[in-house]
């Protein structure tokens, strides 16, 4: 996470210092402390939190206390997911220990290595220079496309997704978490997912690693150069089409620009450095 996004918690409601102090200091090789645990301010689907010590910074990520939506908050995935593409093509923070006891802190967590750059909240890029917007955005294109050119089962991960349609697969699944979690009726969601339904696409067999919510907001890049450090928030990854994710970064850009929508609608992209949505997929393809 950004050296920027971290604001101050108070661990005696957030995170038990102790406990996880104890913990560190049994299961991380070269820990030590004391600690000082501060709160991020994003990636709270799964509450995350920066612990600086004497022997350097880390990050642990947990599942959030109470009952979840089913196959939700799956800190294990993320872990396992990271772990096998550590060293790999695509930037990760180095995964150090996973913990499934929920005695510990109340909930499933892992601590990773803190990844130091910046991070940026929209693909805009207030302040910056053309040069570094385009920079970025090229990073994130070939990082995108170095995850989709790794072998799932050369790294362990074969077994990381269902088989089967994979649009069809998410379709259903987002419809089954819509429904498990709806208050009220809202009749153009029931035709949304009626529509998607009826104009599903034909399964092309392709099969590879997809992040699942690929976006600059989720990616670390380093401090003196607009090159990714890291990809984050890994909740949403499994086995499915790679143009799932390619889809996703180019719909969220149709969204409107600023904290809500976080897109490029209406944006002069050229004035600000920025890639068509075809100069994107192109390179992505080349």
């Amino acid at each position: 996470m950004s050296d920027t996004a971290a604001t101050p918690a108070n661990p005696s409601t957030t995170l038990d210092a102790e406990a996880v102090t104890r913990y560190m200091a049994a299961h991380v090789p070269g820990f030590e402390g004391p600690v000082t645990i501060t709160k991020f301010a994003t990636g709270q689907s799964n509450p995350t939190f920066r612990i600086d010590s004497p022997s350097r910074a880390y990050v642990l990520r947990r599942k959030p206390m109470g009952k979840l939506l089913k196959s939700a908050h799956q800190v294990e995935r993320e872990f396992r997911v990271q772990k096998a593409l550590w060293g790999s093509d695509v930037p990760v923070p180095e995964m150090l220990v996973l913990c499934e006891d929920p005695e510990v802190i109340g909930s499933s967590f892992y601590i990773m290595a803190h990844v130091p750059g910046r991070n940026f909240a929209e693909p805009t890029m207030p302040g910056e220079d053309k040069a570094t917007r385009a920079g970025v955005i090229d990073s994130m294109n070939r990082v995108l496309a170095a995850l989709h050119e790794i072998d799932p089962e050369a790294v362990g991960l074969g077994d990381f997704g269902p088989p089967g349609d994979y649009i069809a697969r998410q379709v259903h699944r987002w419809s089954e978490q819509y429904r498990a979690s709806a208050t009220e009726t809202i009749p153009a969601m029931d035709k949304l997912m009626a529509a998607l339904g009826r104009h599903m696409p034909p399964d092309d067999g392709q099969r590879r690693l997809v992040h699942g919510d690929y976006r600059i907001d989720n990616m670390i890049f380093h401090a003196d150069r607009p090159e990714c450090a890291a990809v984050l928030d890994w909740e949403l990854s499994t086995l499915g089409h790679p143009y799932a994710d390619l889809a996703s970064v180019i719909m969220q850009w149709q969204l409107p620009p600023g904290n809500e929508g976080r897109g490029l609608a209406g944006v002069d992209r050229a004035a600000l450095g920025l890639p068509s949505d075809e100069e994107f997929i192109a390179r992505y393809c080349e």
